[in-house]
């Protein structure tokens, strides 16, 4: 009998890490869980050309049914993990058992205690069908627009309901939008862009009372300030999507945590990869972090391929220089590396004329992140720089187990085997 391998997440670090494991050969089962409807999509759009109508629904689609030769279980949300006996429990006491285990089930919006997430004007933007839903709302009501959080999808969303011609307002409770990201400086000129661009930005700030009227909602600031919108958009970062791990013995924190090759601490037939995977990044340092990053779950996703196939003493420590970009009002956003990890800014020159500086952030001399704004050939530069200064170090031991994970290098274009169930720890 062949192996089965199960990816529990139907998100693109889930569709990365299933397409690898084709290209490497894996000829044994494959069954993809999934808790939304949709195939794999485009999930940046949803904030930007889905948004503003530029793109259809269809149009987000990563992939097809008959692409990849694995089951797909739609509408399928994992209830429950027992690594002891190899098992991911589904709605209606479902078992369905696994030789090997990718955990990619990704984020989920963070919810704040006090914002009435059921009311109909109150909606999120992770899914196709929340973007869904914001249409209706923007349709049924041309009135002003609240955005609840100014980092990135907050940003995204103001930039593209001005674009339509919306009025919009960006609550933060930070100085300036973007500031955790990209530093004051890019923070503060990003601040300077969206105010030129007509947008209204009520920064330090947070909302203390909420109201229902005939045409939305009232809402009431920490400052005393009264705004009255048709709909609010609460886009204040994300959870690790772990309920469902709870109880499982498998280290969580924020996210699956995970050994520099992706497999979970303690699992050789257990690997994480996206959002939801919290590990140590070697080119940097050994404190475990996730990335929430578009480049991120589809590298990592690939990474997680590769080294559940190989088993943890034959795989290489996934160590990447993190990318990644955004556009607002027609200004391109990109970043290398990891900027927040910097204790102070150095302004960098672009390689070609006519680029704008960038911003490098450095640790104990070292370059460790670069955010730049319409400078692209200046932010790949520099990117690569943080490569060469920052080599990936190795740990004198591993935290997995001595034994081969799920499916033996040397067998993948033969099929696998089954039985590897000793050699997982925990409940």
């Amino acid at each position: 009998m062949s192996e089965r391998i199960v990816v529990v997440g139907g998100g693109l670090a889930g569709l990365r890490c299933a397409e690898r494991l084709r290209e490497l050969r894996f000829d044994g089962e494959l069954v993809i869980v999934g808790n939304e409807p949709d195939l794999p999509y485009h999930r940046p759009a949803l904030s930007k050309d889905l948004l503003t109508g530029a793109t259809s629904p269809a149009e987000t689609a990563l992939a097809r049914l008959d692409e990849i030769d694995a089951e797909w279980r739609f509408n399928t949300p994992a209830t429950h993990l027992q690594p002891g006996r190899q098992v991911v429990h589904l709605p209606g006491a479902e078992e369905l058992p696994y030789d090997g285990l990718v955990i990619a089930c990704g984020v989920e919006p963070r919810r704040l205690s006090g914002v009435p997430h059921g009311h109909p004007r109150v909606v999120v933007v992770r899914t196709l069908a929340d973007a869904a839903e914001l249409r209706g709302n923007l349709a049924a009501d041309h009135g002003p627009v609240a955005v609840l959080g100014s980092g990135f999808i907050g940003c995204e969303v103001a930039a593209s309901l001005r674009e339509t011609g919306r009025e919009v307002t960006v609550i933060g409770r930070s100085a300036h939008l973007l500031g955790e990201v990209v530093g004051r400086h890019i923070g503060q000129k990003l601040s300077a862009l969206h105010r030129s661009r007509g947008v209204r930005l009520a920064l330090g700030a947070s909302i203390d009372g909420w109201q229902t009227t005939a045409n939305g909602l009232r809402l009431r600031s920490s400052d005393g300030w009264i705004l009255d919108v048709s709909c609010v958009v609460v886009a204040v970062g994300t959870v690790p999507s772990i309920s469902w791990l709870r109880g499982s013995k498998l280290p969580l924190d924020d996210g699956v945590v995970c050994a520099p090759t992706c497999h979970v601490l303690g699992m050789s037939n257990i690997v994480a990869a996206g959002d939801v995977a919290q590990w140590p990044n070697l080119r940097f340092d050994e404190t475990p972090r996730r990335v929430e990053h578009w480049l991120n779950a589809v590298e990592m996703g690939r990474a997680a391929a590769e080294n559940l196939l190989d088993g943890p003493q034959a795989s290489r420590p996934f160590a990447p220089v993190p990318r990644f970009w955004s556009e607002q009002h027609g200004m391109r956003i990109q970043a290398g590396g990891i900027p927040k990890l910097g204790a102070d800014t150095v302004a960098l020159a672009s390689p070609v004329g006519g680029e704008r500086p960038v911003t490098g952030f450095v640790r104990k001399g070292r370059l460790v992140g670069v955010v730049g704004l319409d400078s692209p050939s200046a932010v790949l530069h520099w990117t690569n720089e943080i490569a060469e200064q920052n080599p990936v170090s190795h740990p004198g031991e591993t935290e997995t187990p001595d034994a081969p994970i799920a499916v033996d290098h040397a067998r993948r274009h033969r099929g696998t085997r089954r039985g590897r169930r000793d050699v997982v720890a925990g409940g």
